[in-house]
């Protein structure tokens, strides 16, 4: 029992990723894969999995790369196919979270990611306040983005890039100007500091998810809430109808919901995979 406030078991867990496996897997493919992994529900210890483990099954794929606090390489797991997924889903990793880059080009994102992560008493509503106007900042651009839910209490919006030759020492400090940008439009809403005591009841703008060294949750991939909450990619529709309802639960969705919107809409997401689009200097 995975979840015991929902009766959620591991089979259930593993039929969801089997059942969404078409949609989540070109998502991950390539990328260097942390699991985070619940052994005994969501109600008890949990630990991170960076090294896939050693008694993997020899038809996993693995990619070395290189951690600097490890002083050596080290072999992340790398989901390419649908029996890796569900041994993964097997694991009890119910959490996936893949890097920004494909191996071995672990220093070339393929998106720029903002994290909206809301201080209480603020929530997701706020969030979509703040993404509405990323939206607007890189419209003016000529750039699109895409929104997802964090699966938690937060929103994400992805930045596709697809282009050869961008590096994280581009895209970190770019996304760190965005964020300034918009805490110096709304500073009684949005922070763009990482510093905790400075985020309550305002919308935390998370640049630094721009590293390739860090990971952020994949679409698709169930949380480890008391139910069982997707991180659930959704149209900027959605998000202007949650703005103006102001409500917060129209966007959190349980893993059978994640399976009707996708029989429904197919992947939302699929952009963020093909969409090629140039960074500019500066994000003004």
């Amino acid at each position: 029992m995975l979840y015991p406030a929902s009766g959620l078991t591991k089979a259930e867990v593993i039929d969801y990723y089997a059942r969404i496996a078409d949609a989540i897997l070109p998502h991950l493919a390539g990328r260097p894969l942390t699991l985070k992994r619940y052994p005994n529900g969501v109600e008890d210890k949990f630990f991170y999995e960076k090294r896939c483990p050693k008694h993997r099954p020899d038809w996993v794929e693995t990619a070395p790369v290189w951690s600097g606090r490890n002083e050596g390489e080290i072999d992340y797991c790398i989901c390419n196919d649908r029996a890796t997924l569900i041994w993964l889903a097997q694991l009890a990793a119910l959490e996936l979270h893949p890097s920004l880059s494909r191996a071995p080009e672990i220093q070339r994102p393929t998106a720029m990611v903002f994290d909206l992560d809301p201080g209480p008493p603020a929530n997701i509503v706020d969030c979509c306040r703040v993404a509405l106007r990323l939206r607007e900042m890189f419209g003016g651009l000529g750039l699109e983005c895409l929104p997802k839910t964090s699966g938690s209490k937060g929103l994400q919006a992805y930045l596709p890039l697809n282009v050869d030759g961008v590096t994280y020492e581009q895209t970190k400090p770019f996304a760190h100007a965005v964020a300034q940008t918009l805490q110096r439009d709304d500073p009684k809403r949005v922070v763009s500091k990482m510093a905790k005591d400075v985020r309550k009841g305002k919308v935390f703008v998370d640049w630094s998810q721009n590293d390739q060294h860090k990971t952020t949750v994949a679409v698709y991939s169930l949380r480890a809430k008391e139910r069982p909450t997707v991180s659930t990619p959704v149209t900027w529709d959605e998000v202007e109808a949650a703005e103006e309802s102001g409500d917060a639960d129209s966007l959190r969705f349980e893993a059978p919901e994640v399976i009707e919107r996708l029989s429904e809409h197919g992947d939302l997401f699929a952009p963020v995979l093909d969409l090629v689009q140039e960074l500019p200097d500066s994000p003004g």
